[in-house]
């Protein structure tokens, strides 16, 4: 198993807006995730691109002055979820942008500026966020084989089964879950705790 190499926080290094490679970093990092939401309120891909990109301008504005993000007055998470539903606001604010062209859900956000930053819905595509950067990860550090074992179990087979298909001990698929779920379980703290370094 290989594990990944100990990185300065990448929060911290968005302070420097010069900094190309936290920048990439982080947009690959979190490309997915803004997507994600945006497509789930109701945006057309190409619209929701838009917003991704009006984010990292914010972002990459806010480094240049103070970096806007305080970890001691709320998580990364509530802070990135303001940042993405202002952008969306902001895309959809616009004289050519036409009403037909948003979901009921989004006409919603358009309708309370007030809205909560941690919607159902971004709650649910940040644990989707992390579950996925951390199995990006699990790929890279366990064989093929056990990451199909634990997909397979994932995808709700039974162990007897995912033992019979691999000529494996009901044993050996539950030590190859345990590790894998141990190391997720590493990884998924190590993310959460970078995007909140001071805490």
């Amino acid at each position: 198993m290989v594990s990944e190499p100990t990185r300065p926080s990448l929060l911290l290094r968005l302070h420097d807006a010069s900094d190309e490679e936290a920048w990439n970093e982080f947009d690959v990092t979190y490309r997915n995730l803004i997507l994600g939401y945006c497509r789930r309120r109701g945006l057309q891909l190409g619209d929701a691109e838009d917003v991704r990109q009006m984010v990292m301008m914010n972002l990459s504005k806010a480094a240049q002055g103070s970096f806007a993000y305080d970890p001691k007055r709320g998580r990364f998470r509530s802070y990135l979820a303001r940042i993405v539903q202002n952008a969306i606001r902001r895309q959809f604010s616009r004289p050519n942008q036409m009403p037909s062209r948003l979901a009921t859900e989004m006409n919603a956000v358009l309708a309370d500026p007030t809205e909560n930053a941690t919607d159902e819905l971004w709650e649910q595509e940040w644990v989707r966020h992390h579950f996925r950067l951390a199995m990006m990860q699990v790929r890279k550090d366990f064989e093929p084989r056990s990451v199909n074992i634990f997909e397979r179990l994932l995808d709700g087979s039974p162990v007897a089964a995912v033992a019979r298909e691999f000529d494996l001990s009901t044993q050996a698929v539950h030590k190859v879950k345990q590790r894998i779920r141990k190391r997720m379980e590493e990884l998924i703290h190590a993310q959460t705790k970078d995007e909140n370094p001071d805490v």
